[in-house]
């Protein structure tokens, strides 16, 4: 019996430069698509694949996380003395269970992999998601609810994966495949960030990963890679031929809201996918021609 995918990570200590100054005192990840912060649409995500524990890497200034995912006792009381259920129950559902909410820092910025390395003690001998809030997926089914589905089918390393015009593979983890059949990608190989000419494929990893606890043994050599970075890719790159590893083609649509277009696309597409705005917002664009 494969072991159940019951944990998660966020590394969220980044300092969103490229949203300053909006980020100067907000962390990234707490800014909104409509109504709710990037990072909760994540965990949404995470709860609707059926994960129970939530580990959050942060950094200085990112207690609004925290805040954010605790239970606010003055807020649900004004809200139910107030007569509005409707808000009190969107409050409550930000909210994590009581043990089931972890926090460490990263206390230096040394990349992906070193962030991920910084949730060891809570993961511990099991496998483990990682979901990077800036690439949000609007899918019927829940990005990582798909990939869980995978890992079931195949056992091993699964991650998601899209392809990208080739001259964009320098900014992303690229697949060398064995084997595909239009859906599952069998990796024999993962380049991180290659030039165009140099890259094996255009299949590129997004913030989406389903990892095995041996990547812990890998990064913990604190061997550094691309950008003078500990990078993730690197660690998962030598699981390849010790156990499964699949990128999976999922269904759905990615937005890269790190990029300031791609958060302004990501807003108008989640808007138009809820039945209380979407009409109200398809006028509204109509006045933009």
């Amino acid at each position: 019996m494969r072991k159940p995918v019951r944990k998660v990570v966020f590394p969220v200590a980044g300092l969103g430069t490229r949203f300053l100054p909006a980020t100067k005192a907000i962390p990234k990840e707490m800014m909104p698509l409509v109504d709710r912060p990037l990072l909760q649409h994540a965990v949404e995500e995470a709860r609707a694949a059926g994960i129970e524990d939530f580990v959050f890497v942060t950094g200085r200034s990112k207690r609004a996380i925290e805040d954010h995912f605790d239970a606010d006792t003055e807020l649900n009381r004004t809200l139910e003395e107030r007569g509005k259920p409707e808000a009190l129950e969107e409050v409550r559902h930000s909210e994590i269970a009581p043990g089931r909410c972890f926090y460490t820092r990263q206390q230096v910025p040394l990349g992906l992999g070193h962030a991920v390395w910084c949730a060891r003690a809570v993961i511990g001998d099991e496998p483990f998601a990682i979901i990077l809030p800036d690439d949000y997926v609007l899918a019927d089914k829940p990005c990582l609810k798909q990939m869980v589905e995978a890992y079931e089918e195949t056992g091993g390393n699964v991650v998601a994966v899209v392809d990208v015009p080739r001259e964009h593979t320098r900014r992303y983890g690229i697949l060398d495949v064995e084997s595909d059949d239009g859906r599952l990608a069998k990796v024999r190989g993962l380049v991180e960030k290659p030039k165009p000419e140099e890259a094996p494929s255009t299949l590129s990893i997004i913030g989406r990963y389903i990892l095995m606890p041996e990547v812990f043994d890998h990064l913990e050599n604190q061997q550094t890679g691309a950008g003078g970075e500990i990078q993730l890719t690197d660690a998962m790159a030598k699981l390849i031929g010790t156990q499964p590893f699949h990128g999976l083609r999922f269904e759905g649509t990615r937005y890269d809201c790190g990029d300031k277009i791609g958060f302004v696309e990501a807003t108008i597409a989640y808007a138009l996918s809820r039945p209380d705005l979407s009409d109200k917002v398809r006028e509204l664009l109509k006045k933009f021609g």
